[in-house]
């Protein structure tokens, strides 16, 4: 068993980690999501599964896991829109906190960007809690600006997101996130 973080695209037999994560991620960080864990955790297994299987069989989705061992400690989603191929979009980003600070999130997330970028696309694409310094400082150092002005996070919500854009180059490409997670935090992508 290995102590170093890695960073995968989730089997789609896995469902019931990446709900268990997804389901710990609204209650950890509710403020964080547009999505509530009152919506979510309601959903029978049927379609945990299904939405797991879908998105990890899509080459217009990339579901990820973090591990350590053999423990799941973080997650994101990057999918190409059918409306937009020229935009992907980057979802559920989460670490759990006592793993936080050893660029596990930033590894997540350059995942997403090569997966992106290899597909094509021209934008990547996110919503940041406004307020949440530490994820508006990971996805500024990793090169997304603001993109129009906040909205609520969701309906009737006090709480304000703000959209980020990341222009993606085919001449000018991030760094591929097994090189990134090796030379800045010991984890490695598999």
């Amino acid at each position: 068993m290995s102590d170093s973080p890695t960073v995968r695209r989730f089997e789609p037999h896995e469902w019931r980690t990446y709900r268990d994560l997804r389901l710990g991620a609204l209650e950890e960080s509710p403020d964080a999501f547009g999505s509530t864990l009152a919506l979510e955790i309601p959903r029978p297994d049927a379609e945990w599964a299904r939405r797991l299987e879908a998105g990890a069989r899509s080459p217009t989705d990339l579901p990820l896991v973090a591990r350590v061992g053999d423990r799941a400690i973080g997650l994101a989603w990057g999918r190409i829109q059918d409306t937009d191929a020229q935009v992907a979009h980057v979802f559920q980003v989460w670490v759990a906190p006592e793993h936080r600070g050893r660029g596990i999130a930033r590894a997540l997330l350059n995942a997403v960007i090569d997966w992106a970028g290899a597909a094509g696309v021209q934008y990547l694409a996110l919503d940041v809690t406004c307020g949440d310094g530490p994820a508006m400082r990971l996805y500024s150092r990793a090169g997304f600006s603001p993109s129009g002005d906040p909205q609520p996070l969701r309906p009737g919500s006090r709480l304000m997101k703000q959209s980020m854009r990341l222009p993606l180059s085919r001449e000018v490409t991030a760094p591929s996130a097994e090189r990134t997670l090796q030379l800045n935090s010991g984890v490695r992508a598999t």
